[in-house]
């Protein structure tokens, strides 16, 4: 396995600027094919229906069907179709999942990307555990670690909405006009949008999970 360990320095108002990648491999022919095959089948066992019956009932042979459930063959858009009138779907329904690759993001323990931001000066360590590039995979889950060289400070401002998980120490987190004292377990989700941050150390050393989900219409950093 290659090593990833990666700083990434920005100055800007977010807590964990980073720099996304993406795993995984571009769509193919045989991929949009073995897609269709998937939801033809699932949505056919769904029904009830027989490979037999279901062949009679869209108007092709058992023959056909079976080629396309096992994605020997590329559908016609006029098979397409009479495969979603018998189904009783959209035509849409027996493409999706196959307008994207399934990317994932692996991330082994202590190697996530170190990342530079504006905490980074007063002893906030950020590490990123992944990233996803695409529509509608916007999250960025940040691991954030305070210690006797942290201050309590900066406070943060970005787009999109926050999820902080505890997993050690404790301190008071301030959001707005608002205080909470997290523990280890300790959930807190809030809107980026309002400032945020440290606001007291109760217990050193400090760990917690940070995960933002951007909006969609956020520019790729």
């Amino acid at each position: 396995m290659e090593d990833h360990e990666l700083t990434i320095v920005r100055d800007t108002d977010d807590p964990a600027p980073v720099q996304r990648e993406v795993v995984g491999e571009a769509l193919t022919g045989n991929d949009l094919e073995k897609a269709i095959a998937r939801r033809v089948r699932s949505l056919r066992r769904a029904t009830g229906l027989s490979s037999a019956d279901m062949a009679a009932k869209v108007g092709i042979s058992k023959a056909m069907l079976s080629k396309i459930e096992n994605a020997q063959t590329s559908c016609s858009l006029s098979t397409l179709a009479k495969l979603a009138a018998g189904l009783d779907v959209p035509v849409t329904m027996l493409l999706r999942g196959a307008d994207t690759g399934h990317n994932a993001a692996y991330t082994e323990n202590g190697r996530g990307s170190q990342i530079v931001g504006r905490g980074t000066r007063v002893g906030h360590h950020y590490e990123l555990l992944g990233a996803l590039r695409g529509p509608h995979k916007r999250l960025e889950p940040v691991l954030v670690t305070l210690t006797e060289a942290s201050e309590v400070f900066p406070q943060f401002q970005h787009p999109g909405t926050e999820v902080l998980y505890m997993l050690e120490g404790a301190m008071v987190y301030g959001h707005g006009d608002a205080e909470y004292a997290l523990r280890p377990g300790d959930t807190l989700l809030i809107d980026g949008e309002t400032m945020h941050g440290p606001h007291q150390f109760m217990r050193l050393p400090i760990r917690f999970l940070a995960v933002t989900a951007y909006p969609d219409d956020r520019a790729d950093i």
